[in-house]
């Protein structure tokens, strides 16, 4: 009996010591991976990678329905977590990759510096370039959302950085949804954010649609 109890126990520890040990949005990428084999994803796709505003744009092959679409975006992601997954996220055969990511960055850390987060970037970049040297990858700028206006600074320093970057590599557009966005006195529109004032309404993804349309292939 007490060999059970502490065969029990060990077994319990066990369980719940490799529980903790699992990194953050270790459930998202299983979940991914388990869509992939209930329906292999489709090849030579537009492969969307990034943070929320992905994850909720549950309906996106609506707003490009003469594209084929993947989207892999995770709430809460930062390119750190983009790093770190990278191998289970490229693990696909796209056409183009179109990337999201950057903002949640800088509001884990409301100190952070823009160059930190453009050599994030930079990292997975070459990442991507690792393993897909010729095919289109796409940056969309950070998005100025009103709950973070008190970040927009390190956002406008990094998009610039980040667009600098993009216009010097082959295959690869900075996608500038930053105008899209603003009213005729060039202020950020909250009416096209929900309550939280950091997502966005359905009017505000077809603005982004409308942006990256010309850009896809």
């Amino acid at each position: 009996m007490k060999k059970m109890l502490s065969a029990f126990l060990l077994l319990t520890f066990a369980l719940f010591f490799s529980q903790e040990k699992k990194p953050m949005f270790w459930q998202d990428i299983q979940n991914f991976k388990k869509q992939d084999l209930e329906t292999a994803p489709p090849k030579d796709a537009i492969l969307l990678i990034g943070s929320s505003s992905f994850t909720k744009w549950k309906d996106v092959s609506n707003y490009f329905p003469d594209k084929k679409i993947i989207n892999r975006g995770f709430g809460g992601s930062r390119l750190t977590d983009l790093n770190y997954y990278a191998n289970d996220l490229l693990n696909y055969q796209p056409k183009q990759i179109i990337i999201y990511c950057g903002e949640n960055d800088f509001a884990d850390d409301d100190k952070l510096k823009a160059d930190v987060v453009v050599e994030r970037f930079k990292t997975f970049y070459k990442k991507i370039r690792a393993k897909f040297p010729k095919i289109e990858v796409d940056y969309i700028s950070i998005k100025y959302s009103p709950s973070r206006e008190k970040l927009w600074p390190q956002m406008k320093e990094a998009n610039k950085k980040i667009e600098a970057f993009m216009k010097k590599e082959p295959n690869s557009e900075f996608i500038d949804i930053t105008k899209v966005m603003q009213d005729s006195n060039g202020n950020v529109r909250k009416d096209l954010f929900v309550g939280d004032m950091l997502h966005m309404t359905p009017e505000g993804y077809q603005l982004w649609a409308s942006v990256m349309l010309p850009y896809m292939k």
